[in-house]
């Protein structure tokens, strides 16, 4: 867990950003303030990070926010879904999602003309993990079924999906603010998706 930290200093050397320009980010809730974490060491308590998230994030907010402002950046990066819908051939035409995994959906839930966010998320989903070749198409019904019943009640808290097996038997969960799971050895974990950067990832596809 330590390896996968980097300190506020540490950060701000790295990234070329201000201490200013961070908390400012903060308050706009572009940098979530769970990855803030304060840590005792020998020189007093100093403020760490999840490394490869926050690296991330800095790279992506100073990329685009001299096309976005501020506020509407917060949005893309936040786990709230957007109220917004699209047609269905438009999630094909704009490669957001498959031919072949909108035609899975459609089979098992009828001919939808527009997608709220919440379903183009479901569907982004399946869609990546279709394409990985991790899992098939009843697997793919485990998951999505999953989705629609229980992501609801995490609805802007971010969360990960986890896909896992055990002698050929297939199984997921959703789970919150995770930092390490542990799993008996002949459980294999096949995926593991942090929603918040999926969530992150459609808004900037369908910006």
């Amino acid at each position: 867990m330590e390896d996968d930290l980097i300190s506020k200093k540490e950060l701000l050397e790295l990234t070329g950003i201000s201490y200013g320009q961070l908390y400012r980010w903060k308050r706009k809730n572009l940098i979530p303030e769970e990855w803030f974490i304060k840590k005792s060491t020998f020189t007093g308590q100093e403020t760490f990070f999840p490394k490869d998230r926050i690296l991330d994030r800095v790279e992506k907010i100073k990329n685009m926010k001299g096309d976005v402002s501020l506020d509407d950046l917060a949005d893309m990066l936040s786990p709230n879904l957007r109220e917004i819908v699209l047609e269905s051939e438009k999630l094909v035409e704009r490669n957001i999602v498959s031919k072949t995994t909108l035609n899975f959906y459609t089979q098992r839930k009828g001919e939808v003309e527009k997608f709220a966010f919440g379903e183009m998320l479901y569907i982004y989903i399946l869609d990546k993990m279709f394409e990985s070749g991790k899992i098939n198409f009843d697997e793919g019904e485990i998951i999505l079924n999953l989705l629609e019943e229980k992501y609801p009640e995490f609805k802007g808290k971010g969360g990960e999906l986890l896909f896992l097996r055990k002698l050929g038997i297939s199984t997921c969960c959703l789970v919150s603010n995770v930092c390490d799971i542990h799993f008996e050895s002949s459980m294999n974990l096949i995926e593991r998706m942090n929603l918040s950067d999926l969530i992150e990832e459609l808004k900037i596809k369908i910006a």
